[in-house]
């Protein structure tokens, strides 16, 4: 199977090289693509909405703002969630703020700029033309989400404030202190259970997505447990929407919640959806170092503390003496030295490795020697210790509560954490996967990021992806369907889907080995941040791939899940998740071995200038796509990434 354009050939055992992607982007120039697509797209009738049915899965901010969006227009919705209650997802960590190109601040920000900030910082491998439409909704988010509630933080004289973030030169980030993403979890989950009030949204809390129902190549439903009971049910719809977050949680030790898993777009995968981009995974470069072997995961501090702390450490390798002890002519500001253009705001990806580099040389700090300090003694002497709290209070305290350090009187101790997949299910510019009827938001897709995320547009994106992207493209999706019923609940497709997933669970429970699933995901990650961590090679990725195989043959002869599926079983749960995130490993280091290229946060020690990433636009300029084989291979499919506005450059942030 091969396309007009291939790109390089792969040189990577069981990879074949598929064909072109169309994106389906408008044919406009990219600043007004946007504006004509919407004029271009099919609507329905009002009266006519109420027939449709639309499930969507995950209650974040791109599913809850999907859910309640399409319910408030007239759709029948059915929203489930894994949680409690919808205000429980994910969302709720993002703690620094929400970028908009509002230009709220006389300091030169603009559209434009906000473009080629996110563009340059995804290292160009994302979609330009998505960047647009990421800024140009930028301004509708923001005040959309402060009419629905969200307490933004406000300057004296009752405007909206904002505040600078990593990859920028300007201040156009919004924000709640550092519950971000809280406050704006807490809005949208209002606004959902708004319509579910009003009777046009469904909700079903405690429900885990175990597969999607194929009516031929097209979705139909898909196939939910009960975790309170154990029931598998199936729920047909004329469209899905998955909202399920991303993937880092395969790395064991991540900053995200523990129940954040890739199951619901690896089962997309499995029947055909491409997944793009898998292993362009962020490391965060404030979240807090590992302090025990038997710690479970990470903490994430806000990249927004990186706008008053500075980054250092000791100039002497080995150097144990307490932080206040070192004097200022022993101390290293690696990124002020090394950056000096954006000192410590550098994207994620360059102060993540920046930190590696110096932990790896032997200067890193704790007990540990597996972090770096981030201090506040000079911007607690220059502002005063009452502004700092004004500005970052929560998360000093947070922090004080998980070390029990006071950042007030001695440095922060922070180091790269796995945190946030730009990689994921692709997807057209319409926000639909290669499987018809299958859409995606937020995190769990791949659009806008490229090779690094920019803080404070994961917020962004899941809200304009939400909120005002699949209201139109689902809506454009369904209007030539009218008049069709979703797949009947004893529909042969229906049937052979509860089979499956049943099945699954059964070989999961059967197995009777020595040992849970949580033994086998802690070796994956230690795998993973060893072979396929902040910094890469050949060597690393090869020998991973071949403990994930070994790995993932161990699971399915020595797993162990105690009781059974008739009931409450987070064992169970888990294992799946687990035996989903070993098949997921492996394509990921395939992916990160077949890009023979640095970019972003991909860096290949191979593919370096200086220490810093060299990207090969000749031959890489594109998207991998995967397509999981029949066989058990992959398939790598190319959507070529064009640039009209924001000229290839070498990143520089010296």
């Amino acid at each position: 199977m091969r396309g007009r354009w291939r790109g390089p050939s792969s040189h990577v055992d069981g990879v074949t090289v598929g064909g072109v992607l169309d994106p389906h982007a408008p044919d406009a120039p990219y600043d007004s693509a946007w504006h004509r697509r919407k004029l271009d797209y099919r609507l329905v009738n009002p009266a006519n909405r109420r027939r449709f049915k639309v499930i969507v899965v995950g209650t974040g901010l791109a599913g809850a703002g999907a859910a309640a969006a399409l319910g408030e227009l007239g759709y029948q919705v059915e929203s489930f969630t894994f949680h409690d209650a919808p205000r429980r997802a994910h969302s709720v960590a993002a703690q620094g703020g929400i970028n908009a190109a509002r230009e709220d601040t006389a300091d030169n920000d603009s559209l434009q700029r906000f473009v080629t900030d996110t563009v340059k910082g995804g290292d160009f491998r994302g979609r330009e033309v998505d960047a647009f439409r990421l800024a140009e909704e930028s301004m509708r988010v923001v005040d959309h989400l402060n009419a629905i509630g969200a307490p933004f933080a406000r300057e004296y004289g009752g405007t909206l404030a904002t505040r600078s973030f990593g990859g920028v030169q300007v201040s156009r980030t919004f924000y709640a202190r550092g519950q971000t993403g809280q406050q704006l979890q807490v809005a949208s989950a209002q606004a959902l259970q708004r319509q579910v009030h009003a009777g046009t949204v469904t909700l079903r809390v405690r429900h885990e997505m175990l597969d999607l129902i194929m009516d031929g190549d097209r979705v139909g439903g898909v196939v939910m447990r009960n975790l309170i009971s154990g029931d598998i049910t199936a729920h047909t719809a004329h469209a899905v929407v998955l909202a399920t977050g991303g993937y880092g949680n395969i790395f064991f030790h991540s900053t995200l919640a523990k129940n954040s898993n890739a199951s619901a777009i690896w089962r997309a995968a499995q029947h055909g959806a491409h997944f793009a981009s898998p292993s362009f995974i962020q490391f965060h470069p404030t979240a807090l170092p590992i302090s025990s072997q038997w710690q479970s995961k990470t903490i994430l501090m806000s990249e927004s503390l990186r706008n008053d702390g500075r980054v250092w450490v000791p100039t002497r390798p080995g150097d144990q003496r307490p932080a206040n002890d070192i004097p200022e002519t022993e101390r290293d500001y690696y990124l002020e030295r090394k950056y000096p253009a954006f000192g410590n705001l550098t994207p994620r990806d360059v102060a993540s490795r920046a930190a590696t580099e110096q932990i790896r040389s032997g200067h890193g700090v704790g007990p540990l020697c597996n972090g770096v300090y981030l201090d506040f003694r000079d911007a607690i002497a220059r502002l005063g210790r009452h502004t700092i709290a004004e500005r970052y209070g929560n998360l000093f305290h947070m922090y004080t509560n998980a070390t029990g350090e006071d950042p007030y009187e001695v440095p922060m101790r922070i180091a790269p954490g796995a945190h946030f997949t730009m990689g994921g299910l692709w997807s057209d510019y319409d926000l639909m996967t290669s499987l018809p009827g299958l859409f995606v938001g937020g995190e769990c897709g791949w659009g806008y990021h490229g090779a690094n995320r920019l803080g404070a547009n994961s917020l962004l994106s899941a809200c304009v992806d939400g909120w005002f992207t699949l209201p139109h493209t689902v809506a454009n999706y369904l209007a030539p369907h009218l008049g069709t019923e979703p797949l009947a609940d004893d529909s042969p497709q229906v049937r052979a889907a509860l089979s499956r997933t049943r099945a699954r669970a059964d070989a999961l429970l059967a197995i009777g080995g020595t040992h849970g699933p949580g033994h086998f995901h802690r070796l994956l990650g230690a795998i993973l941040y060893e072979g396929c961590g902040v910094i890469r090679s050949r060597e690393t990725l090869e020998h991973a791939i071949g403990r994930i195989r070994e790995l993932r043959a161990e699971f399915w002869r020595d797993l162990r899940v105690v009781g059974t599926g008739l009931h409450l079983n987070q064992e169970l749960e888990l294992a799946g998740r687990v035996a989903d995130y070993l098949e997921l490993a492996e394509l990921m280091c395939v992916d990160a071995l077949d890009r023979e290229e640095s970019c972003g946060a991909h860096f290949r020690a191979e593919h370096q200038r200086d220490g810093e990433a060299t990207r090969d636009d000749k031959r890489w300029a594109f998207a991998s796509a995967w397509q999981v084989g029949t066989d058990g291979g992959f398939i790598r499919h190319h959507e070529p990434l064009h640039f009209d506005t924001v000229p290839l450059t070498t990143r520089d942030y010296r």
